[in-house]
């Protein structure tokens, strides 16, 4: 399994860099419309290293990965029952998991500050918890 705990290693580091950038916006208030742009494809980066983390660690337990239109949020709540992240990260998740939504199907010239302030300031501490837990995971592999 060390292969698993190469890639997901990898993933982490990459969501580190992406959490460290997000750490250094002191408010989104004061951000233009291109910044606030910028914030936005990393978080959507660091909800996508999410993803990938989970995406993997079901391939491990040789789970099939969803499809169809529902197949992010089928993601989450695969990972939830299969117990690699609790229920409460999983809705925190989900605050995530609705961003890339609307700034996918959305104009990231409507993001709005009010509504990137709380993703930036809690992505630390979700990466934190989402490392923790996704990482006992790995040593059950």
């Amino acid at each position: 399994m060390a292969d698993l705990r190469e890639r997901v290693e990898a993933e982490f580091e990459n969501i580190a860099k992406v959490t460290a950038e997000l750490a250094a916006v002191s408010s989104c208030h004061a951000l233009s419309t291109l910044e606030r742009a910028g914030v936005g494809a990393l978080l959507q980066s660091f909800y996508n290293g999410i993803e990938n983390v989970l995406k993997q660690l079901l391939l491990s337990r040789r789970a099939q990965l969803p499809d169809g239109p529902s197949w992010h949020r089928d993601l989450v709540n695969a990972a939830t029952e299969l117990h690699l992240i609790s229920g409460g990260l999983a809705r925190k998740l989900g605050r995530y998991l609705a961003f890339r939504h609307f700034l996918s199907h959305g104009y990231s010239v409507e993001l709005e500050a009010g509504r990137l302030e709380p993703l930036v300031r809690d992505a630390g501490e979700v990466f934190g918890q989402f490392q923790s837990e996704t990482s006992r995971g790995l040593s059950t592999s």
